[in-house]
């Protein structure tokens, strides 16, 4: 019976120290937040041949974050970082945009249009890479440079208008349903669910991680540093191409000032909350989906308490700041540091 108890004592206490742990309290805390504003908060619909309620709404907004998220959480594992995800998303959706105006509205036009879309996207993500692995600059002046760039590109390319095109076909990778689900979620979790088979299933996430650690030794190890690199910004151009086409295709809309703005800094944060460590050599595909989802259910909850727009970053950071001191293994110390000394007391004042 000891030997159980203290194996399960060790299962709770690693439940506790996983960071994405916090990430899932913090989302059911934010749900039951808005369940005391709205008690049929939760309550799912079944409409028109598909589900429908405050949940799917959170299930497909958080589509484009986890697509970026996953990207990043790939080049933070190498060490890097890219900053540039958000404006690889706007001008993949500005081609999207501005190929579909002048094209008929047919399913072969939103294919071709979404094969070209994310080749340009995926080839921005190479440049970050080249100039990464190839170069030598540092991860966050590279993306940097082409977060600049990036936008100033989709500007270009539509003239600095905002575009609107017309294909059902395109519009329903972001609208539509399959089995009652948005489709949008669907490939979202494909992808993301064959990124960590890629990941975990072969020595890629070894090899990742090996370079994030200790990137010199990991190439005298034999790991083709510069070319894995090229890799990981490659494929986070793409994933945010795709994320960029999920957000564009909702409303066939694509704003070159609005579309992806500041998406960079919720992938960021959702690979952090999601475990990943942001100095390379750790990472966690499955936290970074927790981080996703936490971040569309946040983004939700602030348009659902109706907080002013100028205090929505504030009520953000607020929130994230309360979850990385729950993930603080220092600041679990000291709780339960006080909590034994109470205990103690109380104990010492029976006794008297």
């Amino acid at each position: 019976m000891t030997d159980v108890a203290s194996r399960l004592a060790a299962r709770r206490g690693a439940i506790v120290r996983n960071q994405a742990f916090w990430g899932v309290i913090a989302i059911v805390l934010l749900l039951a937040v808005n369940v005391v504003a709205d008690p049929g908060y939760l309550s799912i619909g079944y409409n028109s041949g598909h589900l429908s309620g405050n949940l799917i709404d959170i299930l497909r907004a958080s589509a484009p974050i986890l697509m970026i998220a996953v990207g990043m959480c790939l080049v933070v594992a190498t060490g890097g970082i890219d900053l540039s995800v958000g404006s690889i998303m706007v001008v993949a959706g500005a081609v999207s945009m501005e190929l579909l105006s002048g094209m008929d509205g047919t399913t072969g036009d939103a294919a071709l249009t979404l094969a070209i879309a994310l080749g340009i996207a995926t080839v921005l993500g190479a440049v970050n890479g080249v100039l990464v692995s190839v170069v030598g600059l540092q991860p966050f002046i590279s993306t940097l440079v082409m977060m600049l760039a990036g936008r100033g590109i989709a500007k270009v390319i539509t003239g600095g208008q905002n575009t609107t095109a017309d294909n059902d076909s395109f519009a329903w990778l972001a609208n539509g349903y399959v089995l009652g689900v948005p489709v949008v979620f669907l490939l979202a979790i494909v992808i993301v669910v064959l990124v960590a088979l890629l990941v975990r299933r072969s020595a890629l996430g070894l090899m990742l991680e090996a370079i994030g650690m200790d990137s010199r030794a990991s190439r005298l190890a034999g790991v083709k540093r510069r070319s894995l690199q090229l890799t990981v910004y490659s494929v986070s151009g793409l994933l945010a191409g795709i994320a960029g086409v999920f957000a564009t295709a909702s409303v066939m809309t694509v704003d070159v000032s609005r579309t992806g703005y500041q998406l960079e800094l919720d992938a960021i944060l959702a690979v952090v909350i999601g475990g990943t460590s942001l100095a390379g050599g750790k990472f966690s595909i499955g936290g970074a989906v927790i981080g996703g989802l936490l971040i569309a259910t946040l983004d939700k909850t602030v348009v659902f308490l109706g907080v002013p727009a100028a205090a929505t970053p504030a009520f953000k950071a607020i929130v994230i700041v309360v979850l990385c001191l729950l993930q603080s293994e220092r600041v679990r110390s000291l709780f339960r540091h006080r909590r034994a000394l109470r205990a103690q007391s109380q104990k010492e004042a029976v006794a008297a």
